[in-house]
């Protein structure tokens, strides 16, 4: 059997090294344009700030190491130019000798992967202008660094690439500026926790442009569409990605609502002898089950290795994925999982939303808080999603909510979680268990949340409510919401009588814990409706619109 893959990145090389241990016998061929193979994209920003000190670091196998581990013969710089399904041939051009030559397949594998996004701007072409994408894209920065010594810098959207270049560009002494064209930074965040990363970074002196086209690029900037010139010598876009597919739609492959080729569980195309994987293809949400985009260095591996398997005969499968996400910022960690609040809505789900601010491990050991919003079903009290923006240990608690959203877990069953605990990693109930604890009062105890966002919009119709601020007063006088009446939590039983048990009333304190008390005391008391305001004072005040 000769099977033949159409390009040698993560998930090109996934598949063919797994055909190859199920089967010594085939001939395994890739053809890449490229003139590097498996090489560790996400790393390259990191070879561009210095972190990384050798690009060979992040390209540690070549053809010949495929060739003497894997029998497996990959030939760089060679285009497939054309596939021709009814006779199960390719047309591959040569890219160095310009020379044109047919081959012959039994099974087929496209990975061509994925290709950044060039808006249409004038002077994009420009050599100040850059893109991430590959090897040679992270070389051409590095050296453009390195012979002009740029002074400032314009980052052009701001998903995980664009915030990752900008760490390290700063930490090489260059002034940055991002400019988004949407109305809130990062794609896979809600607003609201969008708005308290970018306070996060404003503290950090980035200055960040929304709601903000680029229509030109020159020497010195970019200007916008509103006629603002924004210095920067050198100019990043990172506008995202879309999928290599004209080779596979010319063939006459089926593409999916997403516009990347639609595969089925075992990564087969609608021609039983072709697979697809990677960053070429449409997945989807392992918890909607509907198609969409993410193409992302785990699931290229994982799909990678699926189609090299079901190709020589295996039967694993592909089950979707929850768009997994995290990145880091100088010392803030941002991550994501699952459905985020927009999107949950979109799907028609009835959710309840909580947000949790506690510390990592105990203050006393240098803990620091982090805030995670968690998103779930009141239906089936099963959690969608969770976002967290902090420092330490954010990896270790998104991996906990990945599993569980993985498995159908409901928010009850987050707090008879046995996790570790020992002062250096973790406090006695984790972040975790809280969140649990606050999500299953909320569904299970009749301690209704309300969310900043809510909130801002119901005072904005001029619905009627009572706000008690909880606090002590000096924080009161520090600052409250507007309207808020300061009765401090141990003095609430002594002022029962100044309330109106019929009105709705909200509570708050600093992170949401002495809200919730208050809320306790209240319903004790037989009033008909109280809320307590999710993530308290500290978020409402963070995530403000300036």
């Amino acid at each position: 059997m000769k099977i033949i893959i159409i390009g040698a990145v993560a998930a090109g090389t996934s598949a063919a090294a797994k055909a190859r241990r199920n089967n010594d016998y085939a001939d395994i061929v890739i053809y890449e344009k490229d003139q590097d193979i498996s090489y560790s994209g996400c790393g390259l920003p990191y070879y561009i700030g210095g972190k990384v000190s050798s690009i060979e670091t992040l390209v540690p196998r070549d053809p010949a190491f495929f060739k003497s581990k894997y029998n497996i013969d990959i030939f760089t710089q060679h285009e497939v130019l054309k596939i021709d399904i009814a006779h199960k041939t390719l047309k591959v051009k040569n890219l160095i000798t310009g020379a044109t030559f047919k081959d012959i397949y039994d099974k087929l594998i496209i990975s061509t992967g994925a290709s950044a996004y060039v808006p249409r701007i004038k002077g994009v072409d420009k050599d100040n202008v850059f893109f991430l994408r590959n090897v040679q894209n992270a070389i051409a920065i590095k050296t453009f660094m390195e012979n002009h010594h740029p002074k400032t810098a314009v980052i052009v959207g701001s998903g995980f690439i664009g915030f990752e270049l900008l760490e390290n560009f700063i930490q090489a002494g260059i002034k940055v500026t991002i400019v988004e064209r949407a109305p809130k930074i990062t794609p896979n965040l809600d607003d609201d926790m969008a708005r308290y990363l970018e306070r996060l970074l404003t503290e950090k002196n980035i200055p960040i442009i929304k709601n903000a086209l680029v229509t030109e690029t020159t020497s010195s900037g970019v200007l916008l569409d509103n006629g603002t010139h924004i210095s920067g010598e050198m100019i990043i876009i990172a506008a995202g990605v879309k999928p290599n597919v004209a080779l596979s739609e010319n063939a006459g492959i089926l593409l999916g609502t997403t516009g990347a080729i639609k595969v089925d569980e075992r990564m087969m195309t609608i021609d039983t002898d072709i697979y697809a994987c990677g960053d070429c293809i449409e997945t989807w949400s392992t918890i909607t089950k509907t198609p969409h985009y993410r193409p992302l260095g785990s699931t290229a591996n994982k799909t990678g290795r699926i189609c090299g398997d079901n190709i020589t005969g295996g039967n694993m499968i592909y089950t979707g994925n929850l768009s997994t996400g995290i990145f880091k910022i100088f010392d803030i960690s941002v991550g994501s999982t699952g459905l985020s609040e927009a999107e949950a809505i979109k799907a028609r789900y009835d959710v309840v939303v909580c947000h949790n601010i506690k510390p990592n491990k105990p203050t006393y050991l240098g803990g620091r808080e982090m805030t995670i919003k968690a998103i779930a079903d009141k239906n089936t009290q099963k959690i969608l999603g969770v976002q967290i923006i902090g420092y330490e240990g954010v990896d270790k608690r998104l991996d906990i909510f990945v599993t569980l959203i993985t498995y159908g877990a409901t928010v009850d069953e987050l707090f008879n979680l046995d996790l570790c605990y020992a002062p250096p990693f973790s406090t006695t109930k984790d972040p975790v268990h809280y969140t649990g604890m606050i999500l299953d009062n909320a569904l299970n105890n009749g301690r209704e949340l309300l969310t900043v966002d809510s909130l801002k919009k119901k005072l904005d119709e001029g619905q009627d409510y009572q706000i008690i601020d909880t606090r002590v007063e000096f924080q009161y006088e520090d600052g409250h919401i507007n309207d808020a009446v300061n009765i401090p939590h141990s003095e609430l039983r002594h002022h029962l009588t100044k309330l109106d048990k019929d009105i709705p009333v909200v509570t708050y304190c600093n992170k949401g814990v002495t809200g919730n008390a208050t809320q306790n005391i209240l319903l004790g008391h037989d009033f008909k409706k109280v809320v307590n305001l999710s993530g308290g004072y500290e978020f409402f005040d963070a995530t403000k619109e300036e």
